[in-house]
């Protein structure tokens, strides 16, 4: 027996009637439906069981087992649509539109928002403030957000949203992240501004290693761990071996110095028992970092690295440079991976390892 469809809202579009005309209820009041969807050509059986109030979110829906294997993947935005529309109608023309989506798409697992979800998306922008976003492309599905953390440092992160996404949830756990690197990005601040770090020339947020400038020709590098950046960090010395040495004497004799309750320059400070001079006090003196062989200080993106290990030399020099004139002295000789031949400034014994490299 065919029963009616209870009547509906106006509504514009497709109805229930025209796109699931084999899905029909199954008692008066219009409680149970029971049939078959369609779509590519495929009909599906499934059963809806409304309750008493008619309320879709609190419907029940019974699919076989070829209509949940069609819609995996899906399920989140299914009951994300089952919670949000306004009868069984519009929920069933919903439903064939996103079955239709998975089964064009069986790789897919996100279909088409539905209209709520810009509409939500709206009211969540202007909760955090439009000032927030910087940039949206055409389907609102990925987002620029600029985040500005307790010490006034500005991040820009990008979204990519789903259908289940929530813009304030996702934002406060990207806020969460950055704050839990405070002390990391404080310590690195606090040696890019009183220091003279080498490299990386222009650090990003995201750069956990420092060289910097001891003295002429002398530098050491960090590699500071973002978690635990009180503690003590990885340190390779660059210089020659008589200004080096010394260094890394006081490195080990003094590790016990280190404490974590005291900053990260303070610590490096304490340990090799120096002072790091700033970029101003390599300016006023007669310090040169520049290469001995091109006069140059950067070669591309490369700085000077290698030094004469004369005690009245100690001229730097880039790898690269060191290297073509090594391989064009008719007296330089080569031991596996280990150039031998004369400092190009001061004709003394000099090496270069080449660490794999290639030129």
């Amino acid at each position: 027996m065919y029963l009616p469809l209870p009547p509906s809202p106006a509504a514009s579009g497709p109805t229930m009637l025209s796109q699931c005309p084999l899905f029909i209820p199954q008692d008066l009041p219009g409680r149970v439906y029971d049939g078959f969807i369609s779509a590519q050509d495929m009909d599906f059986r499934l059963r809806v069981i409304l309750p008493a109030d008619l309320q879709m979110r609190n419907a029940r829906l019974e699919c076989s087992w070829q209509l949940t294997k069609a819609l995996h993947g899906y399920q989140h935005v299914v009951k994300q649509r089952l919670q949000h529309s306004s009868d069984l109608s519009s929920f069933m023309v919903e439903l064939k539109s996103i079955l239709d989506v998975a089964l064009k798409n069986p790789n897919s697992s996100e279909a088409s928002p539905a209209p709520h979800y810009y509409s939500c998306l709206v009211k969540d922008i202007d909760s955090l403030g439009w000032d927030k976003l910087v940039f949206v492309d055409n389907e609102f599905s990925t987002l620029k957000l600029k985040i500005e953390d307790s010490t006034a440092r500005v991040h820009l992160i990008i979204v990519k949203l789903g259908a289940r996404s929530n813009l304030q949830d996702i934002y406060n756990q990207a806020l969460s992240a950055l704050e839990s690197l405070k002390v990391f990005w404080d310590a690195l601040d606090e040696i890019d501004k009183k220091t003279w770090v080498l490299e990386p020339e222009k650090p990003s947020r995201s750069a956990t290693v420092r060289r910097i400038a001891i003295g002429n020709n002398v530098s050491i590098t960090i590699d500071v761990d973002p978690r635990h950046p009180t503690m003590l960090p990885e340190c390779y010395f660059l210089g020659a071996d008589h200004v080096v040495q010394p260094l890394k004497e006081k490195l080990n004799s003094n590790i016990h110095l280190w404490d974590p309750d005291v900053g990260l320059l303070q610590n490096i400070k304490d340990v090799l028992e120096i002072d790091f001079p700033s970029r101003t006090d390599f300016d006023k003196s007669d310090f040169s970092m520049e290469c001995g062989i091109c006069y140059a200080y950067r070669l591309d993106s490369a700085i000077p690295d290698q030094v004469c290990d004369d005690l009245h030399c100690g001229q730097p020099f880039h790898q690269a440079c060191l290297y073509e004139w090594l391989n064009s002295l008719p007296s330089s000789r080569q031991s596996f991976n280990i150039i031998y031949g004369e400092c190009p400034y001061c004709s003394k014994p000099i090496t270069l390892k080449l660490l794999n490299k290639t030129f």
